[in-house]
């Protein structure tokens, strides 16, 4: 994994001392860890280069999942780097768009989603499934077992770390996380999160913290941490607040959580897999170096239940009454900007993970962070899948509220929410759209709260995650109205799969008034050696070996970024409002 060349060349010593599981937000000062520094040399946007991987060979062996030390032999993990992705110029919402001289940059930011961060040791993640699983299986969607799983903490500071070296070459003026930071629900999980961006030292493991004095995945190590003068804002994902991001945590899960006996579930049968144990999920063993599942299997299997050593520290953050408090609650402890990352009491003392803030100042323009996840315990509907979108009566009015106080004040609106709201299913407008917006329980359909949308000219972009894609989606204005009352939709890819890349947006002034939004994918740069090369490797070879005719097919060497200058057409008194800003 690490060879001593790589290591002394990329690995310095910091004393901060251990943080056990990230969790209790003190860090002692009684021992020397690595950091993982990322090849700064390396650090570009996919405009300058782009990750690709390696086609396979006509009659490349078809290997298993699990197979992980057969990936590279066999070219499934392999990747090159290649010349820029240009930007395309996107001008269908905009029809009166006539820029020739220079633009001005009015806001720049960047949005990572999707992390997925992973106690791949809790007893509560079902990983059996996609473990056991035969080549061109159909994966969990992010939800289940991937060999990327043993390194998510180390990709998100080599994300980071990239994010600071394109801040000293272009400053951003501030970040967002678009939610599913983490895989499960789990305090560890989301103090993992928290302490990376703080710049703490991190143990990424639990329980036993097997490897972790041997296993480089498995090593205390110290974080980068995020510039300090980038403010940082957090949206609400689906895995941020549910059991694997689909179900409301249920007796069973609280317990597996915290208890020592490994989860034992139908994973074949959403609809019954907690009334019908029937296969042990299985841990990752971390004294491994490719993170082997153990204790994972048919119940006739065992002639005993399989245990892992138990860890408060993996306690669900949800509870009988609330998915959310708890989870905005550890925003507050941290050492980043600002405190609470746009929660507020207001929003602790309601219970409501919905917000709004003005990025810059002087700029007349708010970005409105939406809570468009299935909510509501106490519900009876076991049909419902969590791994939704819907707004109930309180956030929809809320929304409308934030809507009309930007429209009326003449300010520019950005909707960051976890789940998209009708996107293309890929970038091909012919393939459709797609309906992700849930009812009951949704007190709106997509179509009509896309008809809400269209009722604001100065709502601009939509951004979200969730997909785990890069897909451009305009949604344009409706018969009778002008082009002023469209507004573009952008999804950002997962840090977890491939093709685990983050974007950057640069909002721009041009010389006709109309404003462009500049997608930029970027990939995050790491160093030879490292755990988060070897989860690059692990993510393009899952990719190829998981459904492989839907997520990388053999032939397939693009980079699945998608880069774009997108134009949008302002009404007449935006125009004359961002024509008065200062250059």
């Amino acid at each position: 994994m690490v060879d001593r060349r790589n290591f002394l060349k990329y690995s310095v010593l910091v004393v901060p001392g251990i943080q056990l599981a990230g969790c209790d937000g003190e860090e002692s000062t009684n021992a020397q860890f690595q950091a993982w520094p990322i090849d700064t040399t390396s650090v570009a946007t996919t405009a300058e280069r782009q990750i690709l991987p390696r086609a396979l060979p006509a009659g490349t062996p078809q290997i298993k999942p699990a197979e992980v030390a057969k990936y590279a032999q066999y070219g499934y993990s392999a990747w090159q780097i290649g010349g820029g992705l240009g930007y395309e110029i996107r001008t269908e919402l905009a029809p009166a768009y006539r820029a020739t001289g220079p633009s001005v940059r009015l806001l720049r930011f960047f949005a990572m989603t999707d992390i997925h961060l992973s106690d791949k040791e809790s007893p509560a993640q079902p990983l059996y499934g996609d473990w056991s699983a035969a080549y061109g299986a159909t994966p969990s969607g992010g939800a289940g077992w991937s060999p990327a799983v043993v390194a998510t903490t180390h990709v998100l500071d080599a994300a980071v770390q990239t994010i600071n070296a394109l801040h000293t070459k272009k400053p951003f003026d501030f970040g967002i996380s678009l939610g599913d930071n983490i895989n499960n629900s789990q305090y560890n999980e989301l103090r993992w999160f928290i302490d990376v961006l703080d710049g703490k030292t991190i143990t990424p493991s639990s329980g036993a913290h097997a490897g972790a004095e041997t296993i480089d995945y498995q090593k205390p190590y110290k974080a980068a941490g995020l510039d300090k003068s980038i403010p940082w804002y957090q949206v609400i994902g689906n895995h941020d607040q549910f059991w694997m991001g689909s179900y409301y945590q249920n007796a069973i899960t609280q317990q597996a959580h915290v208890g020592s006996v490994i989860l034992n579930i139908d994973s074949s049968n959403m609809e019954q897999e907690f009334e019908r144990p029937a296969f042990y999920q299985g841990v990752v063993d971390g004294s491994t170096p490719y993170g082997t599942v153990i204790g994972a299997g048919p119940q006739a299997d065992f002639a005993s239940p399989p245990t892992v050593v138990a860890d408060a520290n993996r306690r669900s953050l949800a509870t009988s009454t609330s998915s959310s408090l708890n989870w905005m609650r550890e925003f507050f402890t941290t050492t980043s900007s600002p405190l609470g990352h746009g929660f507020s009491q207001a929003n602790l003392d309601q219970d409501f993970a919905c917000y709004s803030f003005a990025p810059k100042a002087n700029l007349p323009i708010k970005v409105i962070a939406l809570d468009d996840t299935v909510g509501g315990l106490g519900q009876n509907l076991p049909q419902v899948v969590y791994a939704r979108a819907a707004l109930d009566q309180k956030r929809l009015d809320w929304l409308k509220a934030e809507l009309d106080e930007g429209q009326l004040h003449n300010k520019l609106m950005i909707i960051a929410a976890h789940i998209p709201i009708r996107p293309q299913k890929t970038l091909d407008p012919k393939s459709g759209n797609y309906s992700l917006f849930v009812s009951p329980p949704s007190v709106v359909g997509d179509t009509q709260l896309l008809d809400i949308l269209h009722n604001y000219p100065n709502l601009i972009l939509w951004i979200s995650g969730h997909r785990h894609v890069n897909v451009v989606t305009p949604q344009p204005a409706p018969s009778g109205k002008g082009p002023e009352f469209a507004f573009w939709e952008v999804e950002t890819a997962s840090l977890r799969d491939f093709p685990q890349q983050f974007r950057t947006f640069d909002i721009l002034r041009n010389s006709d008034n109309m404003l462009s939004i500049v997608v930029t994918n970027v990939d995050p740069a790491v160093a030879p050696g490292s755990p988060a090369a070897a989860s690059r490797g692990y993510a393009i070879g899952s990719g190829r070996i998981f459904s492989t005719p839907a997520i990388i097919p053999p032939g397939d060497t693009t980079s699945h970024a998608y880069n774009a200058e997108l134009v949008i057409q302002l009404s007449q008194t935006m125009q004359t409002v961002i024509s008065q800003l200062p250059v």
